[in-house]
């Protein structure tokens, strides 16, 4: 029970909360550092998230043909042209006699109770799977033919009715894959019955058709030469060049033209992203290191990474990797450099200058440099024992132990309060006490008859 200066007349419980107030200014201290901690462990946190994504772009830069860039060009629009970046500069003819198509069959149409039985589905290459529908109807056929997962789909499709009025139906099988590889037969027997040749193909029926034939796609280089040449595919899709690939959507007798070329802009502009992007992770460092001295009497605000000396080492690192020359060669002969206070900075028309005079020199320096980068931002950022990685497990650990100083703090003040409470509820007691007995004392002394004198 709280006395609150019923006796005394002390605001007991202000003055109880005034001096808690000060027993917890080492418990706010920590909380503070708490979440300074986890402000820096957040920044970490994300400056490592972007070197662990750099370092896979940097390793596609330290590729010995990562500038490459073509464009890809073809006469008619029933050719498209794709080019790697191992390609070449090439140019030719093509003649597209066919393209590929998927093997289609529609079954003759029958009655709903038609379909039952056991069915073998045989593949090109001679592969059997064996068909058991559950039931009789051309569904339950069309379930067992999908769920074989045998290169085949089947599709039930309504075919009228019949004489009495009943409904008929087709089941219409396609092939998944196009080309000749994917044709296929579907008898009416089991793979005994298939070997024997008494189990019918399905196609053969009467009111049965091949919609489609299973094909290749097919087209000629160099047609009308001695060195004519024929390629094909059970796709569309037709390699006609080291990393050089067409796909056709329609024959044609007449040569197309197919060309690739080099794309010097589209370079240029692949090393300037990446040179960017590590610029504005440098200037990132930079922004996150300052420390901003305020006027006389204000305060000095500290950048995230201040006095980070794993930050600061990264930031190094990362600085030497991109001005340091490469087998003799400096960067900054491709465009690639950093000014006396640490900008980075890419000249668009230097690097390509140095790619049109020298391309593979420019590739090499390029992909040295972006080799370097990738040693640092592993280094640092690797998951399990990475520089900064140990950098955040270090402060993660630290905020736990602040947590359980709080933690502690928060049971100490608690007993503080409770000893606070009990010490001027006591006090309250003894004034009540004291005040009892002075009243008492009062009486007495008043009761008291005063002597007389003669």
């Amino acid at each position: 029970m709280k006395l609150d200066g019923l006796v005394s007349g002390l605001k007991t419980d202000e003055l109880i909360t005034a001096l808690m107030d000060v027993a917890a200014i080492p418990k706010k201290l920590i909380a503070n550092k708490i979440t300074d901690r986890g402000a820096i462990i957040t920044n970490l946190q994300s400056l490592n998230k972007t070197l662990q994504d750099l370092v896979t772009k940097a390793k596609t830069a330290a590729g010995q043909t990562s500038l490459a860039a073509f464009t890809a060009t073809a006469s008619s629009e029933s050719v498209t042209v794709v080019a790697g970046a191992k390609a070449s500069a090439f140019s030719t003819s093509v003649v597209v006699d066919a393209i590929a198509s998927a093997h289609s069959v529609i079954t003759a149409a029958a009655g709903t109770e038609a379909w039952g039985g056991e069915f073998t589905l045989v593949a090109s290459d001679g592969t059997q799977t064996s068909i058991t529908p559950v039931g009789s109807s051309p569904q339950d056929l069309a379930k067992a033919i999908n769920a074989a997962k045998a290169g085949v789909t089947a599709t039930v499709v309504p075919a009228g009715t019949d004489a009495d009025g009943k409904p008929l139906s087709r089941v219409q099988l396609t092939a998944v894959e196009t080309g000749q590889a994917g044709a296929f037969m579907l008898h009416r027997g089991t793979t005994a019955e298939v070997a024997a040749g008494t189990a019918p193909d399905l196609a053969t029926e009467a009111g049965a058709a091949v919609l489609k034939q299973g094909s290749d796609a097919s087209i000629r280089l160099f047609a009308g030469t001695a060195a004519e040449q024929t390629l094909t595919s059970a796709s569309n899709t037709i390699s006609i060049g080291e990393d050089i690939d067409v796909t056709v959507t329609k024959a044609s007798a007449d040569p197309i033209v197919v060309s690739v070329a080099l794309d010097a802009k589209a370079q240029t502009t692949k090393a300037e992203t990446f040179v960017k992007e590590i610029a504005a992770l440098l200037v990132r460092i930079d922004n996150g290191s300052k420390a901003t001295v305020g006027a006389v009497g204000e305060k000095t605000t500290l950048g995230v990474f201040t006095g980070d000396s794993t930050v600061r080492n990264l930031r190094t690192a990362l600085a030497d990797a991109v001005q340091y020359p490469v087998d003799g060669v400096s960067p900054s002969t491709i465009g690639i450099s950093i000014s006396d206070k640490g900008v980075l900075s890419f000249d668009t028309e230097k690097f390509a200058k140095a790619l049109a005079d020298d391309p593979e020199k420019t590739q090499a320096v390029f992909s040295g440099l972006a080799g370097r980068l990738e040693e640092v931002t592993d280094k640092y950022s690797d998951k399990y024992d990475g520089l900064l990685t140990q950098r955040i497990t270090g402060q993660e650990s630290e905020v736990k132990t602040l947590k359980t100083q709080v933690e502690r703090w928060d049971i100490r003040l608690e007993q503080r309060r409770a000893t606070l409470e009990r010490t001027y509820s006591q006090l309250e007691v003894q004034l009540s006490k004291l005040q009892s007995q002075s009243s008492w004392l009062a009486s007495q002394l008043a009761g008291l008859t005063p002597t007389s004198s003669s």
